[in-house]
């Protein structure tokens, strides 16, 4: 295949996906500009919040067999890790449906980690290509990412898992507990055992690291408007520009890279994507007396535990609603009970000291996969959303992917699985 001529592209989008994107087709040669109304990685992002985690190893999507018998659980308990809030249910039932659906057995969910490790495989060195490019190395730290277990025999529940990785080539270290509080000797006695994802890293500060990456866009070449995309200007199927509140912007090609924003967006272009908000909290406490070097989740918990520029961090855990729908901050206090039992020196500061709670939205498909690609309504508009929770560590590959197709080249992987047809139109 051979590369098309520069063109001069719009990106929506300055989430950490909409960043690498236009640098990647900033690299390409083409003139690109990056319309976003807020501040890059300021807290209305999911790219603010998220759990700083690059996990290699982010492989499987969160649908897995058997899960439809949790269902209930999920509307009964508003305290477990992954909840329906009731008021919601009915516009949710749909994906509902297509989410219990894609992972109905285990050869979809291996279909699925395939294309998922194409999106993770690299992305490690490239955010550190990237985080050193912006002149802001040290905001990635790479001693590895831990999954802590009460003991052996909790981790073997989960052994299918680990296996899986395993064959996908993902480095995994089993810690005793000698060495685990070795490593993280604050850590309570409830958790003794460790499995270590040898080749992960976290960013330090998202929000930092997303702005040092608009500099070195800026700095490239790359233009930014600080103004919303409400459509396109279309002639047939060509694109003419986009439409934003400050005026039509002209432009050859779009990328449609706007996280939840992104459907309204898609369906203009003639894709129907069931994209939902799994909105995501955190927790930061500040000045925690101690430094967590290698970022944990606990196997009862499930979420993000990182040491970040403003405190120790707290996040994670799913939560399906409207976006509309007010925050439930209870959410917040949750993470906080999971954070005083990992770390019992903790709960004093917890309790004295100010904490701070943020909830976002991560864009989310019902089968675990992003959409990258061309729309159907046009050659030149593409879209590069839908991430979830795992936009940090895919954002890279995805840039790539996309940048090759945006050019007719021969793609790094295969890019059938993110088109974004298959969900109709």
């Amino acid at each position: 295949m051979t590369s098309a001529a520069p063109s001069r592209i719009a990106v929506i989008g300055a989430g950490i996906v909409g960043l690498t994107a236009a640098l990647e087709l900033r690299r390409s040669g083409h003139e690109v500009v990056l319309l976003e109304p807020e501040e890059a990685g300021g807290r209305q992002a999911a790219s603010y919040g998220n759990g700083c985690w690059l996990n290699p190893g982010a492989i499987f999507p969160i649908s897995l067999p058997g899960l439809w018998r949790d269902v209930p659980g999920f509307l009964l308990d508003p305290t477990g890790p992954f909840v329906i809030r009731w008021r919601d249910l009915p516009g949710i039932v749909p994906w509902l449906v297509r989410f219990v659906l894609a992972g109905r057995n285990w050869s979809l969910v291996e279909r699925c980690a395939t294309a998922r490790f194409a999106l993770c495989r690299t992305a490690v060195d490239e955010h550190a290509a990237l985080a050193a490019q912006a002149g802001v190395p040290e905001l990635l730290r790479r001693q590895g990412l831990m999954f802590v277990y009460r003991d052996r025999a909790e981790f073997l529940v989960e052994e299918r898992v680990w296996r899986m990785r395993e064959a996908f080539g993902v480095a995994f270290s089993e810690i005793g507990e000698d060495e685990l509080r070795r490593i993280q000797p604050q850590l309570g006695p409830g958790y003794r055992f460790g499995a270590r994802i040898d080749d992960g890293a976290q960013v330090f500060d998202p929000g930092a690291y997303c702005r040092a990456l608009l500099h070195l866009a800026i700095a490239r070449g790359v233009g930014h408007v600080a103004t919303r995309a409400t459509g396109f200007v279309r002639e047939g199927a060509r694109l003419r520009a986009v439409r934003t509140a400050q005026g039509d912007i002209a432009c050859d090609k779009a990328v449609i890279a706007a996280g939840i924003g992104s459907a309204r967006l898609a369906r203009e272009a003639g894709d129907a994507v069931p994209l939902i908000s799994e909105r995501g909290y955190h927790v930061v406490v500040p000045n925690p007396g101690f430094d967590v070097p290698t970022g944990l989740m606990p196997s009862d918990g499930k979420m993000a535990v990182v040491s970040t520029a403003q405190g120790l961090r707290v996040a994670g855990q799913v939560e399906l609603a409207a976006v509309e729908t007010a925050p439930d901050w209870r959410r917040a206090e949750i993470l906080l009970g999971y954070a005083k039992r990992m770390f019992p020196a903790l709960a004093p500061r917890i309790e004295a000291g100010t904490v701070d709670r943020w909830m976002g939205h991560r864009p989310s498909t019902p089968d675990g996969l992003p959409c990258i690609g061309p729309s159907s309504a046009s050659p030149d508009i593409f879209h590069c959303f839908g991430h979830a929770h795992t936009g940090l560590i895919q954002a890279p590959s995805s840039a790539r992917l996309l940048a090759a197709l945006v050019d007719g080249r021969t793609p790094p992987f295969d890019p059938a699985p993110y088109a974004a047809r298959r969900f109709g139109r």
